[in-house]
């Protein structure tokens, strides 16, 4: 149970975790938001106007309400138990990733928050643990039903790996291939940590291989002119 303040890399190499410089380190979005003291008390959030009206629509509590609308630059839709916000890191996203479940098991009172800057986070890990680094979280996708891990934070690696200009199969050339590599390697870790009672919050992935210099995983938000939707 890692508490606000902990040394997180020094935790995980406690748990056993010794990673080569080519391995990549997946960590859960909520060890690293605990260590960093983003748990919140409801009982200090006050619910603005705005806050009581969006809970009245959708029934959630209005102090949770009034957290999305801190962490958040827009609402893109509401529904009976859900907000779809832009969130401040860029993301599109329910909720703007403030969670409940696996934060406290004495209470409903407390929130988990995103952390500030999660690819500042993965940096600082990466760093004391001498390899590559993602933060994952779980996101709902549009059109297409259940969550997947996606990665909030990248440090040492690729979060894109541009295909633009390389062959197929056949010789013919890429145009629009850009993968989301970092995506995939959450994706892949959340197989093994789950999302209920698993208990397995890093997983250590070896065996991967890249040439593309590394990016943030702020470089996997959609920029708004690319944006169709909006």
């Amino acid at each position: 149970m890692v508490q606000a303040g902990d040394d997180l890399a020094a935790l995980l190499v406690a748990s056993g975790v010794i990673p080569r410089p080519d391995d990549v380190l997946v960590v859960a979005q909520k060890i690293v938001s605990k260590a960093e003291g983003r748990e919140v008390q409801l009982s200090s959030v006050t619910p603005s106007p705005r806050a009581e009206q969006l809970a009245q629509e959708t029934g959630k509590d209005a102090r949770i309400v009034e957290l999305i609308l801190q962490e958040s630059v827009r609402v893109v839709r509401a529904r009976p138990n859900l907000i779809i916000v832009q969130h401040r890191l860029g993301h599109t996203m329910a909720n703007a990733g403030i969670d409940q479940s696996n934060v406290s098991d004495s209470s409903d009172e407390r929130a988990l928050l995103l952390p500030v800057n999660p690819d500042a986070s993965a940096v600082a890990l990466s760093a004391q643990l001498g390899c590559p680094v993602i933060i994952s979280d779980s996101f709902g996708r549009a059109w297409r039903r259940g969550t997947v891990g996606v990665a909030i934070g990248c440090a040492g690696l690729p979060s894109l790996v541009d295909l633009r200009g390389k062959p197929d199969l056949f010789g013919r050339e890429l145009h629009v291939t850009l993968t989301g590599f970092a995506d995939e390697i959450a994706a892949a870790a959340g197989l093994l940590m789950g999302q209920a009672a698993e208990g397995q919050p890093a997983v250590l992935v070896r065996g991967l291989r890249w040439s593309a210099p590394a990016f943030p995983a702020t470089e996997l938000v959609r920029p708004a002119q690319e944006d169709l939707f909006r």
